[in-house]
């Protein structure tokens, strides 16, 4: 379980600098995530540790062992690609059995491998169908089990789930944990989908559209504390806010303007000298309590007017116009049939949130 080291990579396809001066350390037997918009050289980074591309500068290490120029077959690394690339012609069992066949691998051994690990992703039963009688899911399987076969220390994993619907997407994602985590294979998981990377990953990296890291850390440290305005909005809905922020008597707030005061708290940002700064806050919306009625013991309380009403079965969005004109989006879980605080359009409501829920951006 060694772990993968990247070190002041570049790429480069003719004059455009796609990554430029990447560094970063995937730990080992974890399932990491590597998450950003489309373009921005996830994919790009994938090849690079996978040997498709060369670098065009710095160092790729597994463990100790530097594998920048070695041949993909030498690297003890293996990719499940979008589109699967199984053969068509050849059945469940000659797919996965297809490299060991190549290596020369005795017949007998062969078998007891194929078998072994179409159990482990449970298609034993469909070991001599064609690959065309196989659903999405399935095939999505074989191409793992092809993977797997070779024993990699590291399995990378291009948008495996694209082509699936969204049912099948949410059964596959917890398979893949699930086998993940059974055999302790490093998984690294590229992805534009933040929710598929949220659910499955113990450990993730951002990256911003000019393929730069933005920040690195667990699912849950990403999005309760994310540390730039581009991860608050990338992963998960948010709502950004413009102020000046203030701490007189070590009682912080943000002034907004055309609205109160909004108190915060500096846990994470203790290093900041504090006073006159300019800075963006986020607030998620299901931290926000929304109610036509006023209430105590909240930090913070603004009122506004319903725009717009969305349902989403297990919650409601609400789109709340302020009094400055700002838009806030608030979630409320629908844990009741008939709730008696009923809000409809154009309600004028209140709106409250604590100031350990108010994240203090970059300035």
């Amino acid at each position: 379980m060694r772990n993968i080291r990247i070190e002041n990579v570049t790429k480069r396809f003719n004059s455009e600098v796609i990554i430029e001066n990447i560094s970063l350390n995937i730990p080992g037997g974890k399932f990491f995530a590597l998450l950003g918009p489309s373009g921005c050289g996830k994919t790009t980074l994938l090849r690079l540790i996978g040997g498709f591309e060369q670098v065009d500068g710095g160092r790729i290490y597994l463990g100790d062992e530097d594998i920048t120029d070695k041949p993909i077959h030498e690297r003890r690394v293996n990719t499940v690609f979008q589109n699967y690339a199984l053969f068509p012609h050849m059945n469940v069992y000659e797919n996965v059995a297809y490299s060991q066949v190549i290596r020369k691998v005795a017949p007998e051994v062969i078998k007891e491998k194929v078998y072994k690990i179409l159990t482990t992703v449970n298609l034993h039963s469909h070991m001599y169908k064609s690959i065309n009688q196989l659903s999405g899911g399935q095939q999505q399987r074989v191409a793992l089990a092809r993977a797997f076969i070779n024993e990699p220390e590291v399995l990378l994993l291009d948008e495996p789930l694209a082509a699936l619907d969204v049912k099948l997407r949410e059964k596959m994602l917890l398979e893949l944990s699930e086998l993940q985590e059974k055999l302790k294979t490093t998984f690294i998981y590229v992805t534009h989908d933040q929710s598929e990377a949220l659910t499955v990953a113990d450990q993730m990296a951002i990256m911003n559209y000019d393929g730069e890291i933005e920040q690195i850390g667990s699912p849950k440290e990403i999005y309760e504390f994310p540390a730039s305005s581009f991860v608050a909005k990338f992963v998960g809905t948010t709502n950004l806010m413009k102020g000046t922020l203030h701490n007189i008597h070590d009682n912080p707030y943000v002034d907004i303007e055309g609205l109160e005061h909004i108190r915060v708290d500096l846990a994470h940002r203790k290093d900041w000298m504090i006073e006159n700064v300019s800075t963006i806050i986020a607030v998620r919306p299901e931290k926000i309590l929304i109610s036509k009625q006023p209430k105590e013991h909240f930090s913070n309380m603004v009122k506004g007017t319903v725009e717009s009403i969305v349902y989403h079965g297990r919650s409601t969005q609400y789109n709340i116009r302020l009094k400055n004109n700002e838009k806030l989006h608030v979630f409320e879980q629908n844990d009741e049939h008939f709730p008696q605080d009923v809000i409809d359009y154009d309600n004028e409501v209140y709106l409250y949130w604590q100031k350990e829920n108010v994240i203090v951006l970059e300035r």
